[in-house]
């Protein structure tokens, strides 16, 4: 055979492989890649051939500093770059180095729909580091236990553009001078997973300045030994989750010593097909799921929803969820189930910011903040990135106060936190993702 033809068989040789793997090493920068690692230079584009590369039209620059292994050079940008790899899904650990040999970094990391999974990691002069966080990647598609395809998701027309329905693993990398020297993504077949169940207020958002609890959850836990799942999606009730296949597709992934967290009322408590009655419907929905997920060995856990945003003149938030969130506590009495009273914190939240000070919890932003933005954003619904992350501390509070097993998964350096005494919104720091949406989520 021609030796010509010799360097395009090992090509396609090394694609076959990397489409059978699970496991991998990118080396990112401009020199020589370590042994066992994958060169990523600022001209690796992302592409379904060979399954990994920078994507979304990332602007990103390579550096090199000399010396050995893979620190020796990395790969920064001005603005949020993203790498994305094709993968099955399943639970992986993503370990990387970040830093400068020769400089400073602060690098934040969002998963998929802007996931948070690292938080403005700072280095100092000449200092690199290893950061580890386990991110959950999964398709539309429901599969048996032999992995046969047996059923698909009813997603609806505007997830066909969510990072979190395909077999891809998308990392955002932001902040003030991101440095990523080296990325490794290998499965953990031996972490739990907490399953999110839920509505907008849960869900992934895909586009600033919209976020929810479900997607800064994360960051507060301990890497490879938990993984947050977050199937919820704006719109949802209980009996649509059902209806979409989205509780099957849970079903389908979970395992036992997983755990099941169930939030719905803003829609389930509108008139129409998916109506459930509070001390009725929907308690029983609730007894039936709780059931099934015991029955797979599953811990279910109850969260009451958020309020709505609405004050009355003496500065008190009204109730606008009727009966629901005490239907939940009983049934969290009744079934002997754990539950996270997310209403009643979210009460104390906002009416310790106050009135106007609590818009800045929720998405309400001048018109033309945002790029074709021509109207103003009022909504007392859905949460900004502060409020979200908030939230998100009210649960992992939750957690520890009512000792739950799960709180052995919360990282020791988090602190504990009181809905009274909230962060002034003036000091939370959330470097923004590219990915805007100024459309409101479904619900309400």
């Amino acid at each position: 055979m021609p030796k010509i033809f010799y360097p395009i068989i090992v090509f396609f040789l090394s694609l076959l492989c990397f489409a059978q793997q699970n496991s991998f090493k990118f080396d990112f920068g401009k020199g020589k890649a370590e042994k066992g690692f994958i060169k990523v230079t600022p001209e690796t584009k992302y592409n379904v051939k060979t399954g990994y590369g920078f994507d979304f039209d990332s602007e990103v620059q390579a550096e090199t500093r000399g010396g050995k292994g893979v620190k020796k050079d990395f790969i920064t940008g001005t603005k949020p770059f993203y790498f994305s790899v094709k993968l099955p899904e399943g639970n992986y650990d993503v370990k990387l180095v970040l830093g400068d040999v020769k400089g400073t970094s602060a690098t934040t990391v969002r998963a998929e729909c802007r996931r948070l999974m690292l938080e403005n990691i700072k280095t100092k002069q000449g200092e690199t580091t290893e950061q580890t966080f386990t991110v959950h990647v999964r398709d539309s598609l429901i599969r048996d236990e032999k992995g046969n395809i047996i059923d698909k998701l009813k997603l609806k027309k505007r997830e066909g553009n969510h990072l979190h329905w395909d077999n891809v693993l998308t990392l955002e990398f932001t902040d003030s001078i991101p440095k990523v020297c080296a990325v490794e993504i290998t499965p953990n077949k031996t972490a739990a997973t907490i399953f999110l169940a839920g509505d907008s207020t849960v869900t992934d958002q895909p586009g600033h300045p919209y976020a929810s609890w479900g997607q800064m959850f994360p960051v507060f836990l301990v890497p490879s030994t938990i993984a947050v799942a977050n199937y919820a999606e704006s719109g949802e009730t209980m009996l649509a989750f059902e209806r979409e296949n989205r509780l099957k597709k849970i079903w389908s992934m979970a395992k036992p010593g997983d755990y099941l967290f169930i939030e719905f009322t803003h829609n389930d408590q509108k008139p129409g097909g998916n109506h459930l009655e509070p001390f009725t419907t929907f308690k029983d929905k609730l007894k039936e799921w709780i059931a099934e997920a015991r029955k797979r060995k599953l811990t279910p856990v109850l969260v009451t929803s958020t309020n709505r945003r609405n004050f009355d003149a003496e500065g008190h938030i009204v109730n606008t969820l009727l009966e629901y969130p005490e239907a939940m506590r009983q049934n969290a009495k009744e079934e002997n189930v754990a539950l996270i009273d997310l209403t009643a914190m979210s009460k104390t939240f906002y009416e310790a910011l106050g009135e106007q000070e609590s818009m800045k919890a929720l998405v309400h932003y001048p018109a033309n903040t945002f790029p074709n933005q021509e109207k103003e954003l009022q909504d007392n619904t859905h949460f900004s990135p502060y409020g979200a992350y908030e939230l998100a501390e009210c649960v992992v509070s939750s957690i520890s106060s009512l000792g739950l097993p799960l709180a052995k998964y919360i990282r020791k350096d988090v602190k504990k936190f009181d809905p009274a005494k909230p962060l002034a919104p003036v000091q939370f720091y959330w470097p923004a993702s590219s990915f805007t949406n100024t459309r409101k989520p479904d619900g309400n």
